[in-house]
């Protein structure tokens, strides 16, 4: 009887631990990330899939694209997914209402606005005094590609909201097809989407709200503060991949790149993956390393003050852990 209840101890010990291991490895081996949308944009994000660095790390890492910063923000919030990427500004939206459990910044992904100025008909040279009293399709009120361009636009001595008619009642899904319908005569499109416009004569990329904007911690991947003090390990991880992608990138042609990302552009002709590519390449757009920057940090800041959507600036400090980029990039020269 001793002997069979000592046998029924043990197994139940074994049984308790093995769920402990299990339990301990899969919350950190399994991380569900969110992205904004599905774009060349985030061509290191797929390379860090598609190239294993993810595995490499030993996590086992799940995408889905949720559609729009808020519907991404709350998914990060519900619990739906671990990590956010998403437009840095969100992070601030939530610190700004007081939340006791805020939403961290960790690993910077682009670091320009990402959208082109695409013009229905062809005008010849370029002046932005040329949007003055146009129709212009612009993106949702608080979000990054919105105040990006009307900080631009500002920028080049244009009230987006008393010189031209601005459309912002589209869904971001939608706005593509809506331009294309027939709605605007200019529209804020990221890649490959400009592209496509161009090479179908629906429309004429004819500047980059990226240039003109400068750098911003534009797309980040963050998480809540209680899932990254859980979680430090996996989110190093995570991080340390990131980076070995954007070095990928950064030392790949954009053909190269391109032919890795186009299982997530199924529908895109590789031409036109290469040319997005080269695009974002040459003006910079990809982060070199995964940490957020002071100085681009303040103009986000002014960006969003311009806009109307800040309450007070708030420090980098207080949503932003550059601890895990720059570890990721000390042990990555070692």
């Amino acid at each position: 009887m001793i002997k069979r209840n000592a046998m029924l101890l043990i197994a139940l010990l074994v049984l308790f631990t093995s769920g402990l291991a299990g339990c301990a490895g899969g919350s950190g081996a399994k991380i569900r990330i969110g992205e904004v949308t599905r774009s060349v944009f985030y061509a290191p994000e797929y390379v860090a899939l598609e190239k294993g660095f993810f595995k490499e790390e030993g996590l086992d890492v799940e995408l889905q694209t949720t559609a729009g910063g808020d519907k991404t923000m709350t998914a990060l919030l519900s619990g739906a997914i671990d990590v956010a990427l998403v437009g840095a500004e969100t992070s601030i939206y939530v610190y700004q209402q007081g939340a006791e459990d805020p939403v961290i910044n960790f690993a910077q992904l682009t670091q320009t606005d990402g959208t082109f100025l695409v013009a229905r008909e062809e005008t010849g040279e370029f002046d932005w005094s040329k949007l003055n009293g146009s129709v212009f399709l612009g993106q949702r009120k608080g979000g990054m590609p919105q105040m990006a361009g009307e900080f631009t636009l500002k920028k080049h001595g244009i009230d987006p909201h008393a010189d031209l008619e601005l459309i912002q009642n589209i869904e971001f899904a939608n706005i593509a097809a809506a331009f294309a319908s027939g709605t605007g005569q200019y529209v804020q499109l990221f890649e490959p989407q400009a592209s496509i416009f161009e090479r179908e004569g629906k429309g004429h990329v004819v500047a980059s709200f990226g240039t003109e904007s400068g750098q911003l911690p534009y797309t980040v991947f963050m998480t809540k503060q209680s899932y990254m003090n859980k979680h430090k390990d996996a989110v190093q991880k995570f991080t340390n991949a990131i980076y070995k992608a954007q070095m990928w990138v950064g030392s790949h042609t954009p053909e190269e790149t391109a032919k890795t990302i186009a299982p997530y552009f199924k529908d895109t002709d590789m031409d036109i993956l290469t040319s997005s590519v080269k695009r974002y390449l040459e003006q910079g757009t990809y982060a070199s390393t995964p940490a957020l920057h002071e100085e681009a940090w303040n103009n986000l800041l002014d960006v969003m003050d311009s806009a109307g959507e800040l309450k007070g600036r708030v420090e980098m400090a207080k949503v932003v852990n550059n601890d895990f980029a720059e570890s990721a990039v000390k042990a990555s020269s070692k």
